[in-house]
This record gives structure tokens, C-alpha cells and sequence, in this order.
């Protein structure tokens, strides 16, 4: 049986004691879909616990940073504001 879970809002589990610890069982069908393997990052937002892979974060980083260097992607955009500061630069700055 395939179990879809995008479009469900909420989904209750209990809290359960690990040790000295306590934790939460993640259905398999969420572990899966998600794509979640071996290590993860927990983030405390608003009052809320935030479960991700960690490494899917900043994954491929490196290999798109290079690749927008080879395509002269990596200019800054505000070049020319850095090099000729405003009136307002030299005014509010100059003393």
C-alpha cells in the first residue's frame, strides 16, 4: 500500500524515552519520501523542531560556484556603486 503524505497538515506521534533521552518515531514512508539518510540537523524555529538531511544542505555548493565562474556568472552586481561612491557616501561620511 503506497501512502501519500504531501498533503497532510499535521501528523501526531508520542514522544518516547531513549535512555536518558527522549525522541519521536518518524514513519517509514516520511523517512522516504523525504530523502532523509544517515545524519540529520534539528533547528529550533518559533517554537517548533525542524528535521533535515545534513547533507543536503549547501550540497553541490562548491560545484555550482565553480561552474558560474567558468561562465562569468560570478560578477558582483553592484560594481560600479562600489567604485564611484554616491553624493550621499561622500557627505554623510566626510567630516
Amino acid at each position: 500500500m503506497s501512502v501519500n503524505f504531501h498533503n497532510i497538515e499535521a501528523m501526531k506521534t508520542k514522544i518516547i524515552r531513549i535512555g536518558n533521552s527522549q525522541g519521536v518515531r518518524i514513519p517509514k514512508p516520511l523517512i522516504e519520501e523525504s530523502g532523509i539518510t544517515g545524519e540529520i540537523e534539528m533547528i529550533l524555529r518559533d517554537n517548533e523542531i525542524v528535521l533535515r538531511s545534513a547533507e543536503t544542505t549547501r550540497k553541490d555548493w562548491e560545484a555550482s560556484f565553480e561552474k558560474m565562474a567558468e561562465q562569468g556568472d560570478d560578477a558582483l552586481l553592484d560594481q560600479e556603486e562600489i567604485e564611484k561612491p554616491s553624493g550621499w557616501d561622500e557627505a554623510e561620511w566626510t567630516w
